[in-house]
């Protein structure tokens, strides 16, 4: 199985997955990933998703797709889930299947016996509760908060790196969901990693960045097939 990676929104992130994702296939036994990563346009991005431009951003990663296919790959996943948010309209263009990292994410909590969780990540993924795709789980956010805790998930994401300020404010607001009745806290944004990784903040944190390269390392491994995920 050859996995295409779009990478580069942001480069943080990329380099978490790829270091996760190798570490978790040798953990599955797989003896050579087979892994290509094309690099994505971060503002470009940040422009589309904030203006809600679905199908430009599809548009513009197209090319990446294209590139990732002539290189042989098998599917392809969005090293982000703030891009996910033009995820249909990129399915409907792309010659490779696309590997989500929000479709697992429901059957997982409900695995793990999560019914609540607490959500942080880009404006439009707190905004729309992981894109309206939770099932089973019920989720909250800090509604009064979604523009300023969205706007320093951004800064985190194109510096490639965690003030402490902006960690304590991530971390916080992780407290008070908490307290709300969250089950968990669940970085629902890649760059997420470079606030909590290294933390102990009290509460149960998931990375749905894990659950995606799992999905992935999977995949690799011949465990689950790519007509089950994509």
């Amino acid at each position: 199985m050859h996995i295409g990676l779009i990478g580069g929104i942001g480069v943080a992130a990329t380099i978490v997955y790829y270091q996760r994702l190798t570490a978790a296939a040798a953990a599955r036994g797989v003896a050579r990933l087979e892994l290509t990563i094309a690099h994505g346009e971060i503002q470009e991005l940040i422009r589309n998703n904030l203006a809600d431009r679905r199908e430009e951003q599809a548009r513009a990663f197209l090319p990446l797709v294209q590139r990732l296919n002539d290189a042989g790959c098998d599917c392809i996943a969005l090293s982000s889930l703030g891009a996910h948010f033009c995820l249909d309209e990129l399915a409907a263009l792309s010659p490779l299947p696309i590997v989500s990292a929000v479709a697992p994410l429901d059957a997982y909590f409900v695995e793990q016996g999560i019914k609540r969780i607490g959500l942080l990540g880009t404006r439009v993924v707190m905004r729309t509760r992981l894109y309206g795709q939770l099932a089973r789980t019920d989720a909250i956010t800090l509604d009064d908060e979604i523009e300023i805790l969205g706007q320093t998930y951004q800064d985190v994401a194109v510096a490639g790196t965690s003030s402490s300020g902006q960690r304590e404010r991530f971390l916080d607001a992780g407290r008070r969901m908490i307290a709300a009745g969250a089950d968990a806290i669940v970085l629902a944004g890649t760059d997420l990693n470079l606030a909590f990784d290294g933390q102990d903040p009290g509460y149960r944190v998931i990375d749905a960045l894990d659950v995606h390269v799992a999905l992935l390392a999977d995949l690799a491994a011949g465990r689950v097939s790519l007509g089950d995920v994509a």
